[in-house]
């Protein structure tokens, strides 16, 4: 048994051409958080203080799909979304419709320990924060060129994107499959176990591009896109509604306890669930175990544990 922590920056279409302006920074902001999540593991903070702490410098970094790098609604605004668990007591707290709050993952840590509630939206979470004496800003902070021109390829295509997609020629159907690109790269998160097997996870994203204004997607749905119990914590990501449908997160840690499988054979189970194309996730149990499974074409994740292992990846093959 020894610490481990996994971070991702979201699961997609991610072709093996993606152009290294668009690939680098994303590796090099893994690297980065990576290593914030291991110092705080040294330093013997709690992993519910440490997946907060890597989601908040995820948020903070404009090339991934949450806080900064938000992607925007269907009417060009930011509404996002965050949740945060604690395995051994199950507190958690998540946040929807955030536009003004600098670190929606703290948000929602505050919504667990402030407040008598899970789960915080709108108006009301924006009030909440301001009580709070959280940061806030104007929601044109959040909003980068990138994310404009992304809005402007969806609705000349007449369809929502999963986060980063590249351009898509006017003709192709609303229904088809999405674009082969940098899309579903978004959605941020972070799994951790300490060496006395205390799990945490931390799950935070800007949704997808032309989503519909009050859309609420995967992330701060407790046993869809986060969860965490005494034997594991797992942060998805990939497409919302598919996620939401299969319950992955709570799925993982089902099986482990009712099927008797290990963490990875659960996550590569739960994975295999969903239709292809749709899904990832990062877990780690209390024993110490890590797995990164995904059936997109690819997924940005970095992990590390006590026994020296570490691993950057995006497709198939790590990259060091």
């Amino acid at each position: 048994m020894g610490w481990a922590i996994a971070v991702h920056g979201g699961a997609g279409d991610i072709p093996l051409s993606l152009p290294p302006e668009k690939r680098l920074p994303r590796e090099a902001g893994l690297r980065r958080c990576l290593d914030v999540g291991i110092a705080a593991l040294k330093a013997h903070n709690h992993p519910l203080d440490v997946v907060e702490l890597v989601v908040r410098e995820l948020e903070n970094n404009p090339h991934f799909n949450a806080g900064k790098g938000s992607v925007l609604t269907t009417s060009g605004t930011v509404e996002m979304e965050a949740c945060i668990m604690d395995g051994k007591t199950m507190k958690c707290g998540a946040v929807s419709g955030v536009s003004t709050v600098v670190n929606a993952i703290s948000l929602a840590r505050l919504v667990m320990d402030k407040t008598p509630h899970i789960y915080l939206a709108f108006d009301g979470a924006e009030a909440f924060a301001r009580e709070q004496g959280l940061e806030t800003v104007e929601m044109s902070h959040f909003i980068t060129p990138e994310n404009i021109e992304r809005l402007k390829q969806a609705q000349e295509a007449d369809r929502v994107q999963l986060d980063y997609t590249q351009p898509i020629p006017k003709e192709v159907p609303k229904e088809a499959a999405v674009a082969d690109g940098d899309s579903q790269i978004g959605t941020v998160g972070c799994v951790a176990v300490d060496s006395e097997g205390s799990l945490a996870t931390a799950t935070s994203t800007g949704g997808i591009v032309n989503k519909m204004v009050g859309r609420i997607g995967d992330t701060p749905i407790i046993g869809a896109g986060t969860y965490a119990n005494h034997l594991c914590a797992i942060s998805a990501t990939g497409r919302g509604e598919a996620i939401i449908r299969g319950t992955i997160a709570r799925d993982v840690a089902a099986v482990m306890e009712f099927k008797g499988l290990s963490l990875k054979e659960a996550a590569a189970y739960v994975i295999n669930q969903v239709p292809r194309g749709n899904a990832g996730l990062i877990a780690v149990s209390s024993t110490g175990e890590v797995t990164m499974p995904f059936n997109t074409t690819g997924m940005f994740r970095a992990c590390a544990t006590e026994d020296g292992y570490s691993e950057i990846a995006i497709w198939d093959s790590p990259t060091k």
